[in-house]
């Protein structure tokens, strides 16, 4: 088969890294790519952006499988026009993705099928979202409606928190995504991150794993596309999983149906563990970034048949298997993240690939030969172990072998895990 990947981040990477081992593959094309992923893959020049430009280039060279990394293309609507033109695709509908495209449309959803999540309300102008919150107090969580890079999301422990992310909203901190905003209620429990692939009609479970959206050791700072992650979660019993399946994920596969927006792809659901059970938090249409990396780690599984499944109604006909171990990765970023931050840092040197430990590229490039740091996120150290704290450690060695004087990490991904393992 011969298969094109869209997306250039650590999610990319570590897709790519999977899918070329894949016996399955002939040629293997990504666009736009990064250095990572040119290990695997051959890179193109193409406007992931232009949905016309990517088709014309499947059709110019037989692509049978388009892999859609990114969420972005996904609500421009990239897998309707791949589709329209006869080239099979991992990823929803631009109608299925306001899924992730609009916090508004899933909080509907929710409410129309009965899914367990915060109490909430819509507002399209400040005055009146001020007045709700005041009414409320706090804490309570204030969310831009559309695509903001993870950043669009405030947990506010106090009123006047609340207040300054409404006024970020609308003042266009987020850009159009905050043109309206969802306020919902303050969920007490543990997070944790759900994937599961579906055809539309058939799910199959992936894995679970956990993310560090904070830029600081223990969870303090700014919020973050994510520091790090590790999988599975121990707070997502088997129990947990099987009410995450009755619950969230088979409602919402029924709600979108019935809407007219069957959704094909992958569900990647943020959940909140609390005394009741699993509340959904949001939805996100395609694979964490940077919890892929960790999955792609403990899959034990060909990639390819299951994204395949995915897109063509067998997901019935598939299984999947992965490994007892436990993957942690550890994002290095540059320093300044996620507010302003130096492009085109050096990065000197890079560890080797050990058996169950692999750097994956998320935001760098090779000038005049040489590697550089060119997004916030660079680089995802990531590793396997028989235990949360072993993953870490090998994960945390290898950071200290990347020479890069302009990145930085927290020193504590997986510290929740960690502490249940010594209790």
């Amino acid at each position: 088969m011969k298969i094109l990947l869209i997306g250039s981040g650590g999610r990319e990477h570590a897709l790519a890294w999977k899918l070329a081992q894949s016996p399955l593959m002939t040629e293997f094309f990504a666009a736009p790519g990064n250095p990572g992923i040119a290990e695997h893959a051959r890179l193109v020049d193409l406007s992931t952006e232009d949905n016309d430009a990517v088709l014309t280039f499947c059709k110019e060279k037989a692509i049978d499988f388009v892999v859609v990394g990114p969420e972005a293309p996904l609500v421009a609507g990239l897998a309707d026009t791949l589709r329209a033109g006869g080239i099979a695709v991992f990823g929803p509908s631009a109608a299925a993705a306001q899924l992730e495209g609009s916090k508004g449309f899933t909080k509907d959803i929710c409410a129309r099928y009965n899914i367990p999540t915060g109490a909430y309300q819509r507002f399209n102008n400040a005055p009146k979202a001020k007045a709700y919150i005041r009414a409320q107090g706090a804490p309570i969580v204030v969310k831009a409606d559309g695509l903001a890079a993870g950043k669009g999301v405030t947990v506010a422990m106090t009123v006047d928190e609340a207040l300054a992310a409404v006024d970020d909203c609308f003042e266009g901190a987020f850009g159009t995504a905050g043109a309206e905003v969802v306020i919902e209620a303050f969920l007490d429990g543990e997070e944790a991150s759900f994937f599961c692939l579906s055809d539309g009609k058939h799910a199959l479970a992936l894995a679970t794993a956990q993310d560090h959206k904070r830029v600081g050791d223990g969870d303090t700072g700014p919020n973050t596309g994510g520091m790090g992650a590790y999988s599975p979660a121990p707070v997502m019993t088997p129990d947990m999983v099987e009410r995450t399946m009755k619950e969230v994920i088979e409602p919402t596969m029924r709600g979108m149906a019935e809407s007219g927006y069957p959704f094909s792809g992958l569900f990647f659901a943020g959940l909140m563990i609390t005394k009741k059970g699993p509340e959904l938090i949001e939805y996100n249409v395609r694979f964490g970034d940077p919890e892929c990396q960790v999955l792609m780690m403990r899959l034990k599984s060909d990639l390819l048949p299951l994204l395949l499944a995915a897109a063509n109604g067998t997901l019935d006909q598939v299984t999947v298997e992965w490994s007892d171990d436990v993957a942690l990765t550890v994002v290095m970023a540059s320093k300044g993240y996620p507010g302003s931050y130096e492009k085109n840092t050096p990065i000197a040197a890079l560890p080797a690939d050990e058996d169950g430990a692999k750097v994956f590229h998320a935001g760098t490039a090779l000038k005049d030969g040489a590697l550089v740091a060119t997004g916030g996120r660079v680089l995802n150290v990531t590793a396997t172990g028989k235990t949360v704290g072993e993953a870490q450690a090998r994960a945390y060695a290898l950071v200290h072998k990347v020479v890069w004087d302009n990145g930085f990490c927290r020193s504590d991904i997986g510290w929740r895990a960690i502490e249940r393992e010594k209790s």
